[in-house]
């Protein structure tokens, strides 16, 4: 643990998490004092209900029942938190398998992408939302599966706000890349959701078909301005 005085010096800092077993990063974190420790005294208490952070902390119990301890690295330190967040979006871009529930901040809007994409992205036309829509990232599903798995399955969102919503846009590095019709949103449980591996009841995921070509065509390719950036969780409704 670290003293006040060290946690005074060191400022803002950016972590990861390793497994000793296997030299493998699993989380990358931000923090300041003593954060990076917290996570392994919350592997300690009851176990979490939300299975996405329980994959951290089952991570970690496995490290402990093993008589071994999490290895902790401070990436960077004496960081503005700014600068912070930043650093922590280009380590979660870097390492593959983290346990992190989220993407790091700016990564939609700054994340890794080709040389070729940022041309896309930063020549393409600014989107004109001529409907209720509902945004939402794909930047590393869709790499896995098709379109329409990647963006209908699983997602935080208000039951109430999705009734005005028109059309679903699936967003990839600030681009739209598909359109599609929500006919029906559910829990994001496997009594709905068969083909998904991990359940999050308290999320919802979406039935539906591909948007007439004529939407398709008025939307994809076009980017999200500045005044549209998405969320943290990737979700973003338009227009406000």
């Amino acid at each position: 643990m670290f003293s006040d005085d060290v946690s005074e010096q060191i400022g803002y800092y950016v972590y990861r998490l390793v497994d000793p077993r296997n030299g493998e990063t699993f989380y990358v974190g931000k923090g300041q004092g003593n954060r990076v420790f917290q996570h392994a005294v919350g592997a300690r208490v009851e176990k979490e209900e939300n299975s996405a952070i329980s994959l951290k902390l089952d991570r970690i119990r496995e490290i402990h029942k093993e008589g071994l301890s999490v290895n902790h690295f401070i990436h960077r330190h004496k960081l503005d938190e700014a600068t912070a967040l930043h650093v922590e979006a280009a380590l979660i871009d870097a390492y593959p398998n983290l346990t992190n529930i989220v993407r790091g901040h700016y990564s939609d809007d700054c994340g890794v992408a080709s040389s070729q994409e940022l041309l896309l992205r930063y020549q393409a036309p600014l989107i004109d939302f001529q409907h209720k829509v509902l945004l939402l990232a794909v930047n590393k599903t869709s790499s896995m599966m098709s379109n329409y798995d990647a963006v209908r399955y699983a997602w935080r969102l208000s039951a109430e706000r999705l009734k005005a919503i028109e059309y679903i846009l699936a967003i990839k590095n600030n681009l739209v890349i598909d359109a599609f019709i929500a006919e029906k949103w559910l829990p994001a449980t496997k009594a709905y959701f068969s083909g998904f591996e991990k359940e999050y009841p308290d999320r919802k995921g979406f039935i539906g078909r591909q948007a007439p070509e004529e939407i398709r065509t008025l939307y994809i390719g076009k980017r999200l301005g500045p005044d549209y950036s998405l969320s943290q969780a990737g979700t973003r409704y338009a227009p406000d």
